[in-house]
């Protein structure tokens, strides 16, 4: 039973770099498009059985949900550096109570987030000047995904935890069962039953659930030095610390990027419902070309945390570089397929003409940048991977909130303001801050070097 347990974790400090980045980060993009199938399921079961305004609905709620669940996760990432640090210096002690503290505070996460969610929606909606077509709608369809929040955030930081120490086999297995049933629940409530946009609420939850439980019970009955206690279910100070130290510019980041795509859907939900759906297609797809990247920055956060924790600082340095060249091949090979069938990949969640017309535009006028955007994603990740969170956050906000705003207020209000300009202010952001992320690095980790050979 120790050996299995122990299998299932993977030391990265020894080893070829790019091949211990694949076998990372391939159970991670497959982890991760299982997870966003839960959304995805959603759009694709209400824009084919109810209609192109709840279609609009499910998209308007998307930048909400986001600003809660990527703050949790920005906290989360400050927790699989700590755990990925004890988990390579090989300290058993402080693991163990980076775990406890980690599961703490998710809890307690849980219940703020589960309040903060509910009395929020309908205030954001209006903010965000959701059309009355589609504001009921979209506010039931929060209200109970709210409802039912902790069952993620449990499931996230749990998964997190294994993914710190190496194990993305078993969080995949489990998405990939939930997917299944969530995809299942979403057909029997909207078909079977014409719930409607409540019913893939509840489905969505409801699976969420289940793999919130099924964690636990992995983190609870495993032999291996991350095992959950209950007992010592309490909250380290500074293991808190150094959590939140790392997690909470990461968090921050997160919501205020975020809050900032509020505005951006506010300019496209002046466009109509058709837009609107468009943009929500185009948002599905745009998730769908991130997960590769997305799925290798968090392979180079475990990567870099790790090896910071064994003292092999070349080899951090050389991981860090293959993971960005690593996340642009893969990333170019997608762009690519999907600027050419744009038209039958938006087609994919409605057969509405014009709503094909706005996501098939979004999708080519964009997709391309996102080369931009694996730059940005791999280097911050690398880089909370050796503590330093705050740089990153700093680049991404001046990028994705202040220069995104300025050019959306200077190009619709001095310039045109058409459907596909506002649209393109996405790949502005991406690409003022790849070159300024790049400098960053360059001048504050890129010319130092650090003693020890490195093992490869």
């Amino acid at each position: 039973m120790q050996t299995r347990e122990k299998s299932s974790a993977k030391d990265m400090t020894t080893g070829n770099i790019v091949l211990l980045l694949i076998q990372f980060s391939v159970p991670l993009i497959v982890g991760n498009l299982f997870q966003m199938m839960y959304n995805t399921v959603d759009s694709l079961v209400v824009g084919n059985f109810v209609g192109k305004e709840a279609l609009a609905a499910v998209g308007a709620t998307t930048m909400i949900v986001n600003m809660l669940v990527f703050f949790f996760n920005g906290v989360s990432v400050g927790a699989g550096v700590v755990i990925s640090r004890y988990y390579g210096a090989k300290d058993q002690k402080g693991l163990h109570k980076a775990v406890e503290t980690t599961i703490f505070v998710t809890f307690v996460c849980g219940v703020l987030f589960t309040v903060i969610g509910i009395l929020l929606v309908r205030p954001m909606l209006v903010f965000m000047a959701t059309p009355d077509d589609v504001m009921d709608a979209a506010t039931v369809y929060l209200r109970i995904y709210f409802a039912g929040i902790i069952g993620l955030l449990i499931y996230n930081m749990g998964s997190g935890i294994l993914r710190a120490v190496g194990d993305t086999r078993r969080p995949l297995l489990f998405l990939i069962f939930t997917s299944v049933v969530n995809a299942i629940l979403d057909l029997v409530f909207v078909v079977v039953f014409h719930a409607g946009i409540a019913g893939v609420a509840y489905a969505t939850i409801i699976a969420q659930f289940i793999s919130a439980v099924m964690i636990l019970v992995l983190l609870s009955r495993t032999t291996d030095e991350y095992r959950l206690t209950w007992k010592d279910l309490r909250c380290d100070g500074p293991i808190l610390g150094q959590i939140f130290m790392i997690g909470l510019p990461a968090g921050i980041q997160s919501v205020i990027t975020a809050f900032s795509n509020v505005f951006v859907q506010s300019y496209i939900n002046s466009f109509g419902s058709a837009c609107m759906a468009g943009w929500s297609c185009y948002n599905k797809l745009d998730m769908f070309i991130m997960l590769p990247m997305q799925s290798i920055a968090q392979a180079a956060t475990t990567f870099v945390g790790q090896n910071i924790g064994a003292g092999k600082n070349d080899r951090v340095n050389k991981g860090t570089v293959d993971s960005m060249l690593l996340a642009v091949g893969v990333t170019s090979v997608i762009a690519v397929f999907l600027f050419i069938f744009a038209a039958p990949a938006t087609r994919l969640f409605i057969s509405d003409a014009d709503v094909i017309r706005y996501g098939a535009m979004f999708l080519q006028t964009n997709v391309f940048f996102m080369l931009f955007n694996c730059v940005n994603h791999t280097l911050a990740g690398a880089l909370r991977g050796r503590g330093d969170s705050t740089g990153p956050m700093v680049i991404m906000l001046l990028n994705f909130v202040a220069v995104r705003q300025a050019y959306l207020f200077i190009m619709t209000r001095f310039i045109s303001n058409t459907e596909r300009l506002v649209g393109f202010s996405y790949p502005v952001g991406w690409t003022a801050c790849c070159i300024m992320e790049v400098a960053y690095f360059y001048l504050r980790w890129g010319r130092k070097r650090n003693g020890g050979k490195e093992n490869r």
